[in-house]
């Protein structure tokens, strides 16, 4: 079976962090799946969502609609937040309206984050990919409590080689990041964060493995400053390696 791909690679990973978006190109493709990059994708819009900014979050959205709806099979996105905005933040904010809203919908029901696409879609858990170290899994907000993936990273983690999946006391918890809540209520995310770090270091973990860059960043920028050796990583650098 062809599984046409198309991948929706969010801001923070072009802007951020290029190489977590080859290793999801390489991680789909190991998986089975043939990868398109449409050209044509900016944001989705989620900033300007996230801050009540409707208005400047609409013509965003209907440019995303547009670059995706001729670009066939599934939408994957390597980001919980992102992914949940087109599946739910686009239904929002094309309610009622009789052309966008179709539209939007149509987008939304083949959209997947990568762990729900590779484990729910391609029936795929164990890559081959070998990494040394105890890994702890962070469950970012959006992937968690949006469009609530759960079991599907810890099944990819699990399965990886010669390495250990530990608990991470807290797991569920926000890192304290959550875009703009980072920016509006800097001293609760701090306090956010520090609880984060702390359960970080409890575990024990080599490596932090999130499903959210916007995460990474917070969690890498707490360890850092604290000087722990420990690193968050995105989940489709650990599945790359081989």
């Amino acid at each position: 079976m062809d599984h046409k791909v198309q991948l929706f690679v969010t801001c923070i990973v072009d802007t951020l962090y290029p190489e977590v978006g080859e290793a999801v190109v390489r991680v789909l493709q190991r998986a089975g799946a043939n990868v398109d990059f449409p050209m044509g994708q900016t944001c989705c819009g989620q900033p300007a969502f996230n801050a009540g900014l409707r208005a400047q979050a609409r013509p965003m959205a209907e440019h995303t609609i547009r670059v995706f709806e001729n670009a066939p099979g599934a939408v994957v996105i390597p980001s919980g937040s992102c992914a949940g905005m087109v599946r739910h933040g686009y239904l929002e904010l094309f309610d009622g309206d009789p052309i966008w809203l179709p539209r939007a919908r149509s987008l939304a029901e083949r959209t997947y984050e990568l762990t729900e696409y590779l484990v729910d879609v391609l029936r795929v858990t164990d890559l081959g990919a070998r990494l040394h170290g105890k890994l702890a899994y962070h469950s970012s907000c959006h992937l968690l409590r949006e469009i609530g993936v759960v079991h599907q990273p810890r099944a990819l983690l699990a399965s990886l080689h010669e390495s250990e999946l530990v608990e991470l006391p807290g797991a569920a918890e926000c890192c304290g990041f959550g875009g703009v809540f980072s920016v509006e209520h800097p001293e609760i995310s701090a306090a956010m964060l520090e609880r984060k770090i702390a359960n970080i270091d409890e575990s024990g973990a080599d490596w932090v493995v999130s499903c959210d860059c916007g995460c990474i960043t917070h969690i890498n920028g707490g360890l850092s400053r604290v000087g722990k050796p420990t690193r968050a990583v995105h989940i489709a650098q650990v599945l790359a390696q081989s």
